[in-house]
């Protein structure tokens, strides 16, 4: 089989099976193991999977730029976002995550909500501008601009002193297997530090992050409240968590 060939069939058995086991595929087409395992790494490289121990995952598509990704999903954004809103009690005070999805928790806020937002991502900040009872804290560091938040050690730091109801969190993969995981693995330290100082922490998932991976792990399952979702299918009833669905 060519090299393209077994591209093909890889990237298929991603998209239907959800996942690659290159011992179990190696012993089914007659290809080594050794092989599958090669081609996986070229794959990875190029970014069309995640590779992890034993295989592969889908890589996910929340990877891509910052304007790239407002126009993925938005409909399933839009009702992971409402869901989301319906849990910030009026007069508390909630850590918002940046990114795409986030941004559309704001937009579905009542304009007469009053309560207390505190986020590391001037996207979000800025986008509260016309909720006139919510005050807003922005925490501040190195901006990185994938998903437009402020990370590092004084963003970190800065987080140690906010005490929230509500951390809305922001991934890039949730997968039984492979947990709640992002791109960047300071962001990642910058999602643990928020979580820690809320009462609650709920991902925000839309369904194309449901399934896949990638490179660093945020929280184990057993650290949130719940993963808000629009996806209904066996990956999504496969997850240790609660599920609110969107």
């Amino acid at each position: 089989m060519l090299a393209a060939q077994r591209r093909d069939l890889l990237l298929e058995r991603l998209r239907t099976d959800g996942r690659i086991v290159a011992k179990d595929l190696a012993a089914e087409v007659g290809i080594s193991e050794d092989t599958i395992r090669r081609d996986l790494r070229d794959m990875a490289a190029a970014g069309l999977c995640q590779r992890v121990y034993g295989g592969a995952l889908p890589v996910s598509p929340a990877i891509a730029d910052y304007a790239t990704r407002q126009s993925v999903q938005v409909d399933g954004k839009q009702r992971v976002a409402r869901a989301a809103a319906a849990l910030i009690e009026p007069g508390s005070t909630v850590i918002l995550d940046g990114g795409t999805t986030t941004l559309a928790v704001v937009r579905a806020l009542p304009l007469d909500l009053q309560a207390t937002v505190v986020t590391h991502s001037p996207t979000i900040a800025s986008a509260l501008e016309e909720h006139r009872d919510v005050e807003v804290y922005v925490i501040g560091g190195r901006l990185f601009k994938h998903s437009m938040v402020a990370c590092g050690a004084a963003a970190v730091e800065a987080a140690r002193g906010v005490h929230a109801d509500l951390f809305f969190v922001g991934v890039t993969g949730v997968h039984p297997e492979a947990g709640l995981t992002t791109g960047d693995a300071d962001e990642a330290a910058m999602k643990r530090a928020l979580a820690h100082q809320a009462a609650d922490t709920y991902v925000l998932a839309s369904s194309e992050k449901i399934g896949t991976a990638s490179r660093f792990s945020v929280l184990p399952f057993a650290e949130v409240a719940g993963v808000i979702t629009d996806a209904d299918n066996e990956t999504v009833r496969a997850l240790e968590v609660p599920v609110i669905q969107a």
